[in-house]
C-alpha cells in the first residue's frame, strides 16, 4: 500500500513539476486510494511533492495552473469522509494572493536526481514562432540520448533548431559532451534559449571560441559536480549560412527535434547538412540524428525522398526502451539517423 502510495505521488510530481494537463494526472487512482484510506498522509504527501516542492516555490508554472491543480486537489479530499486538511486550503490563499508573474516555469526531472528548468511561453505559437515550446520530439530525442550516451560523451555536438533548449541542456547535464552548440534562428528564442541555459548553471562562450580545444571547468550544481561542457548559442540562418560559421563548428554529431514539418525548410536543412558534411577539418563526417513528431506522412515522405535525391543515406532508429518525461498524447514520433 505504501509503495502504491509512493509511486502514485511521483506520479503526480512529474506531471506536476512540467507543467502537464491537468487531464492527464491520474485523478481516478487518487479518488479511490482516498477512499479506501481516508485518514491517509497521501494528499498531504501530494502537496508537498508538488506545489511546496523546493523546485515549484523556486520556479512555479503559472498562477492559473497552480490554481486549478490545487482546487481539483481539495475537490478530492471533500469528496472522502477525511477530516479538512488546513494545509490546503492555507497554500489556496497564498496563490489567490500572489501576484501573477510574466514568468513561469517547467522543471522535468532527470534520473540523475537532477533537473532541468526552463523558462517557457503557454502559447504554442508565441511572437511568431512555434520554438517558444518545448515539443513531444524533443523529449524524446533527449530520452533516446541517455540511453545512447556514448554517442555524445567527449564529442562536439551541435543542435539544429534548438528552441528553448530542453533537448540539449538534458544531453549536457546526463551524456558528459566536450562541447554543445544551441543554435536557432529567431531573435526572441535565441533570448530565451540564452537565459535557460543559464538559469540551469552553466555559462554561455562568445560564438567566437574555438570549440578544437575547449577547456573543461567543474560545474557545481544541487550538490552535484561533473564536468562542464563548453557551451555556446549560434544564430544560424541554413538558409544563408557562411563557410566560415561552418567551418568554426566542427561537429561529431549533429542533432535536430522536430524540425522536418514544411518543405521549403526541409530544403534548407537538407542544403545545411550537404555543407556541413563537407567542413570538417579530418574529412570524416558528422553523424546525424533527426528526431520529427509525424503529423503528415506526406511531409515524412517527402523528406526521406529529398534524403535518396541528393544521395544521404538513412536509416530508423529503434524505438529506445526507457520512458522518463511524460507526454501529453500518444505521439507518433520518429529518430532517423542520416549518412552524409
Amino acid at each position: 500500500m505504501a509503495d502504491q502510495e509512493q509511486e502514485l505521488g511521483l506520479c503526480f510530481q512529474r506531471r506536476f513539476l512540467a507543467a502537464r494537463q491537468l487531464r492527464a494526472f491520474p485523478w481516478p487512482e487518487l479518488e479511490q486510494r482516498l477512499r479506501s484510506a481516508p485518514g491517509s498522509s497521501l494528499l498531504a504527501d501530494i502537496l508537498h511533492q508538488t506545489i511546496l516542492h523546493p523546485l515549484c516555490v523556486k520556479y512555479p508554472p503559472s498562477i492559473k495552473y497552480r490554481r486549478c491543480f490545487l482546487t481539483e486537489l481539495i475537490k478530492k479530499h471533500e469528496s472522502t469522509t477525511a477530516e479538512p486538511l488546513d494545509e490546503l486550503y492555507d497554500t489556496l490563499a497564498d496563490i489567490l494572493n500572489e501576484k501573477e508573474s510574466t514568468r513561469c516555469y517547467k522543471n522535468y526531472l532527470l534520473p540523475t536526481g537532477e533537473s532541468v528548468t526552463l523558462s517557457e511561453s503557454e502559447a504554442i505559437i508565441s511572437q511568431g514562432t512555434t520554438g517558444l515550446v518545448t515539443w513531444d520530439a524533443a523529449l524524446h530525442l533527449a530520452e533516446w540520448a541517455m540511453e545512447n550516451s556514448t554517442v555524445f560523451s567527449n564529442r562536439t555536438v551541435l543542435e539544429l533548431g534548438s528552441g528553448i533548449g530542453f533537448t540539449g541542456l538534458a544531453i549536457c547535464k546526463t551524456c558528459n559532451p566536450k562541447a554543445y552548440v544551441f543554435s536557432d534562428y529567431h531573435h526572441c528564442v535565441l533570448k530565451q534559449l540564452v537565459e535557460n541555459i543559464r538559469l540551469n548553471g552553466f555559462a554561455v562562450q562568445p560564438e567566437t571560441t574555438d570549440l578544437i580545444q575547449p577547456k573543461s571547468e567543474v560545474l557545481e550544481a544541487e550538490g552535484m559536480s561533473y564536468q562542464q561542457p563548453k557551451l555556446i548559442v549560434a544564430e544560424l540562418d541554413w538558409g544563408s549560412v557562411t563557410e566560415k560559421q561552418l567551418l568554426d563548428l566542427q561537429p561529431d554529431v549533429i542533432i535536430a527535434a522536430d524540425v522536418v514539418y514544411d518543405p521549403e525548410i526541409t530544403a534548407s536543412l537538407i542544403g545545411m547538412l550537404q555543407k556541413l558534411s563537407t567542413f570538417r577539418a579530418d574529412g570524416k563526417p558528422p553523424e546525424v540524428y533527426i528526431a520529427f513528431t509525424i503529423r503528415n506522412p506526406d511531409t515524412y515522405h517527402l523528406f526521406q525522398a529529398e534524403l535518396d535525391k541528393v544521395g544521404i543515406g538513412w536509416q530508423i532508429i529503434p524505438a529506445h526502451s526507457n520512458s522518463i518525461f511524460l507526454y501529453d498524447t500518444q505521439s507518433n514520433v520518429t529518430i532517423l539517423q542520416l549518412f552524409i
